[in-house]
């Protein structure tokens, strides 16, 4: 009595029946086991790719900048003597938000970052062949005139802030004032305030490049909930900077020679246009690239 062999019985070897096929149907097996093989392979190198291609776009999009611990106390003396400067990394100002790309020899622009505690330090490098301020009144178009402009936004949380201090833009002139908007008057227009005390800034004129200028800032870091109506404690809402600290950061400058309104505005963050408009960082800190502090 013939009986079917499970392949579980103990103590015995159980033997399978030998199939015997031709080389033809032999070479057809084979065949048939490479392609599917190679089609596993092709499948797995595709997810590969689009793995690879999918990480490339999440780093692209994380891209940002880094600024070193310094630990000396770094003086704001326009002069970049202190060891930081010198380890530090050259970013490029290069994005234009006006479409009018100026002349190398009338604007260009290049800087550093540093931190310690109390304050994120900048060291900007700039070609400016004329330097321009036509408003006495420091709040008054201060957007047309030659400034620094430092966009700031302590948690990185994004955001509008035109009208608030969720994050900050401060347009530090020529006579060193920082300008900034808070809230709107009665009338509903910006209402434009100094917020000096946030700002530390030196600028001279220098040879080490074409129409050189160098500028030194040290700048406090303040949270959302600064209020520039309270006039106790103002320090209430600055932040002492850490190792690790990300925040919203955006670098530029408002160029004009001579003209009613600014004529080039670079910066260091590539801005993607709404409306055909680039100029979108007083507005929104959504544009703002990171800045990670580091030691």
């Amino acid at each position: 009595m013939n009986k079917t062999c499970s392949g579980k019985r103990l103590g015995k070897l159980c033997r399978r029946p030998i199939v015997t096929v031709s080389k033809t149907q032999f070479d057809v097996l084979i065949n048939t086991v490479l392609a599917r093989l190679k089609l596993v392979s092709t499948v797995c190198l595709s997810m590969t790719v689009l793995s690879l291609v999918s990480t490339q776009a999440i780093a692209k999009s994380a891209e940002g900048f880094v600024a070193l611990y310094s630990e000396q106390t770094i003086q704001i003396d326009g002069n970049a003597s202190e060891v930081i400067w010198q380890s530090s990394q050259w970013y490029q100002l290069n994005h234009d938000m006006l479409a009018n790309y100026p002349a190398t020899d009338d604007f260009s622009g290049r800087f550093k970052v540093a931190w310690d505690e109390n304050y994120l330090y900048l060291w900007v490098e700039m070609s400016d062949d004329v330097l321009f301020d036509q408003h006495a009144n420091p709040l008054f178009k201060y957007w047309d005139d030659d400034a620094l402009e430092v966009f700031i936004d302590e948690d990185r949380s994004g955001g509008t802030h035109q009208y608030d201090h969720n994050a900050f833009a401060y347009h530090i002139a020529l006579d060193h004032q920082a300008i900034d908007i808070a809230g709107k008057k009665d009338d509903g227009t910006p209402n434009f305030v100094a917020l000096n005390e946030h700002v530390k800034s030196v600028w001279r004129r220098t040879d080490v490049r074409a129409n050189g200028i160098v500028w030194e800032v040290a700048l406090e870091i303040h949270n959302d909930s600064f209020d520039h109506r309270v006039t106790a404690n103002r320090q209430a809402s600055r932040v002492a900077l850490t190792a690790g600290k990300v925040l919203g950061f955006m670098l530029a400058y408002c160029d004009n020679d001579g003209s009613k309104q600014r004529e080039h505005f670079l910066g260091s963050t590539y801005i993607t246009p709404v409306n055909g408009d680039q100029n979108l960082g007083y507005k929104t800190a959504d544009v703002f690239s990171t800045l990670l502090l580091k030691k």
